[in-house]
């Protein structure tokens, strides 16, 4: 219950659940490496929500197709931070395709982002911290998808079912060393990903999902602000699924569905 993290650095975090996950570190004590792809203006607008809560933010370029220079960018934002404590890959991408139809190029892509790229940067921000010696919260945005699969998305489900599966066995590696890895498993989040960005999830009906609304980018922010605290310090090794209990649903509206529509043929 001493640790006390100041560093961070959160990968995506130009928008939606890493932008909300960025500015909720912030206000825990943080100051936070800010990473983008394509959207500079959108990670410069978190970075000046990071600094109005009177916490530092660090800016870089990230792309997770550029493996291993996407490690290289954690190196440098560790350094520029001074060291790092907490570390949250959010990055990441999909796929929407049958597994009949998927091509090589495209399973290639999916795996590459959402769990080579993952790999890297979690290995070089798990160095940092046992270089430290003070422990560290490593932290994975995963997916719903790493616990049930989705019709369409079979390289993505695999990249999921993978990250989660490694966050396990560095949990078991690095416990000694005073370091938790943990996952947060999303479900629909209103965020640009899902083509709500600034919609307000409160005002849309989802009737599969038991609380009746897809979740705000704040509430999975919530989530991994809690695993990156000292109040964390014996949780390590798990994945919580912030999905408004969708994942609950599986045996509930396999019996209710009344059409095959879902099948994709």
């Amino acid at each position: 219950m001493t640790f006390t993290p100041t560093r961070a650095i959160v990968t995506g975090s130009d928008s939606g659940i890493g932008k909300a996950t960025a500015v909720a570190l912030a206000a825990d004590g943080m100051d936070v490496g800010i990473t983008w792809h394509t959207d500079e203006q959108g990670a410069r607008d978190t970075a000046r929500e990071v600094e109005a809560l009177g916490r530092r933010a660090v800016v870089r370029r990230f792309d997770a197709t550029d493996i291993p220079g996407c490690g290289d960018v954690i190196d440098d934002l560790a350094a520029e931070l001074g060291g790092l404590d907490v570390f949250v890959n959010n990055a990441g991408t999909g796929d929407n395709a049958p597994f009949l139809e998927l091509t090589l190029d495209q399973w290639r892509h999916t795996v590459a982002v959402d769990l080579e790229a993952a790999f890297v940067c979690l290995q070089r921000a798990a160095r940092h911290m046992t270089g430290g010696g003070e422990g560290g919260r490593l932290i994975a945005i995963t997916s719903v998808h790493e616990h049930q699969p989705r019709v369409g998305s079979a390289a993505y489900d695999a990249a999921k079912h993978g990250l989660g599966g490694l966050m396990k066995t560095i949990a078991l590696e690095l416990g000694r060393q005073g370091i938790t890895a943990n996952s947060v498993a999303p479900g629909e989040i209103a965020t640009p990903m899902t083509d709500q960005e600034d919609v307000d999830p409160h005002g849309v009906d989802r009737p599969g999902v038991p609380l009746g609304r897809p979740g705000d980018a704040r509430e999975v922010a919530a989530v991994v602000a809690f695993l990156a605290s000292a109040e964390a310090s014996y949780v390590t090794g798990a994945s919580y699924a912030v999905d408004g209990g969708m994942l609950q649903m599986g045996p509930q509206a396999g019996s209710h569905l009344e059409s095959h529509a879902w099948r994709l043929d």
